[in-house]
């Protein structure tokens, strides 16, 4: 499963999760501010870890996913959303963990692609699919974009990204992973 999708089949990222009810979209507008704390570039709805947000009286709810089960960021995340929306006059706020569906680099946004891109980590390139893992031919430098690339390891500073360096210009780079 490469995560949900509306019945035409295209691939649902955060844009197409905001919620159409007025409290629910604000909570989600709240949500949608708070910054990865692994990647600062992106926000949790760039990545795609965003899920739902709802209001159910006068609590503010949000949904997240992690990337990874074991992500270390989840518990400044959660403390980030519930700051953010504390700050914005919602006193009584939960966030929801959930793994089931498990996330997929198919839901980061395709300005959060961008973003990765111009703070130099070479975006997900390609879609996940289910079966055997496709090989990737080559990963895009962000830096002086040469297709003559190679991994240096398959783990980089963070779980989700690989080491890569750059045979023209030399340099390394982080690239994050399709997953």
């Amino acid at each position: 499963m490469t995560g949900p999708t509306t019945t035409g089949g295209e691939r649902i990222t955060g844009r197409e999760l905001r919620p159409d009810d007025p409290a629910a979209a604000r909570i989600w507008d709240v949500a949608a501010t708070v910054n990865d704390p692994e990647v600062p570039v992106l926000s949790i709805a760039d990545l795609g870890i965003l899920r739902d947000a709802r209001a159910e009286g006068e609590r503010a709810v949000v949904v997240i996913t992690p990337t990874y089960s074991g992500c270390p960021a989840m518990g400044t995340i959660t403390a980030d959303v519930t700051r953010a929306l504390n700050a914005h006059g919602w006193d009584d706020v939960r966030v929801d963990l959930v793994l089931q569906p498990a996330w997929t680099t198919d839901w980061m946004s395709d300005e959060g692609r961008r973003k990765l891109d111009e703070y130099g980590i070479a975006p997900p390139t390609g879609r996940t699919a289910a079966g055997p893992v496709r090989l990737g031919l080559t990963v895009k430098c962000p830096r002086c974009h040469s297709l003559d690339t190679r991994e240096l390891t398959r783990f980089g500073s963070t779980a989700c990204k690989a080491l890569h360096v750059c045979n023209e210009c030399l340099e390394p780079f982080d690239y994050f992973k399709v997953h």
